[in-house]
């Protein structure tokens, strides 16, 4: 069983920036994708970014420029620094991680950003 907890959501105005972080316990496989994921009200949940064991990197068209994502194996932690946020940006922000066979998620954290 694997376990994600995230930190690092709030609020913040227009301009600034956060970073979010995702720690990993529990059985995990070496070979894993990591990723956020965002979802606002009423609308699906999207890849923001996402990270593969060997530092591959894919992010969504909408962050590019803006958003990093980056990991450490060696703690199983995976973190997305926000920069530019936008108020279109608000939304949950979920961690993932996926190996060949499950998918794990994380409980989420808001961020919040006002205009």
């Amino acid at each position: 069983q694997v376990q994600l907890v995230e930190s690092g959501g709030g609020l913040v105005q227009a301009g600034g920036s956060l970073r979010l972080s995702c720690s990993a316990s529990g059985m995990i496989f070496s070979i894993n994708v990591m990723g956020w994921y965002r979802q606002a009200p009423g609308l699906q949940r999207e890849l923001v970014a996402g990270i593969s064991s060997v530092g591959s990197t894919n992010y969504a068209d909408s962050v590019k420029g803006r958003f990093t994502i980056s990991r450490d194996n060696a703690k199983n932690t995976v973190s997305l620094q926000m920069n530019s946020l936008k108020p279109e940006d608000t939304a949950v922000y979920y961690c993932k991680l996926s190996t060949r066979k499950m998918d794990y998620w994380g409980q989420g954290t808001q961020v919040t950003v006002s205009s």
